[in-house]
């Protein structure tokens, strides 16, 4: 069974199952992250939905390349967690599955794609306590400890 963060799933609403992949990106005591600005500001881990057909290491790639600008190199899989969230910038309850990964920030190449996003390196414990979900909090801790 994989571990559920946040939010009990409502009785009688039907969540759509959204797989996806989210990285945390150390480097020197700090981790690079993502804030969505809209529809309110969120820090996330630099991430995003798998689409149909596409494979879980090359969405993580195109996901981190989008949010934040920067290449990543050698992910590795730590873990997984599901939560049961509303997705407002496409009106849909999802069930998000997601795979959490630690990766190596090579570069950046450019502003994030995402007009929405804004890049940030923190402090690895600020992060922590800035992260907007539960999940994201566990593997960021999970990090902290090991560093």
């Amino acid at each position: 069974m994989i571990r559920r963060f946040g939010n009990t799933p409502e009785k009688g609403r039907t969540y759509s199952r959204r797989p996806g992949v989210y990285a945390l990106l150390p480097r020197n005591g700090r981790l690079l992250v993502t804030c969505q600005h809209d529809p309110g500001p969120d820090i996330q881990l630099p991430g995003g939905g798998i689409d149909p057909g596409e494979s879980p290491l090359p969405a993580l790639h195109r996901e981190v390349h989008e949010e934040t600008g920067w290449k990543i190199a050698f992910p590795r899989k730590l873990g997984v967690f599901r939560r049961f969230a509303y997705m407002p910038e496409y009106d849909l309850w999802a069930e998000k599955i997601c795979h959490i990964y630690i990766a190596r920030p090579l570069r950046r190449v450019g502003p994030p794609l995402e007009p929405t996003h804004q890049a940030l390196w923190m402090d690895t414990e600020h992060a922590i306590q800035e992260l907007g979900n539960a999940g994201d909090r566990h593997f960021a801790t999970l990090l902290a400890d090991q560093l």
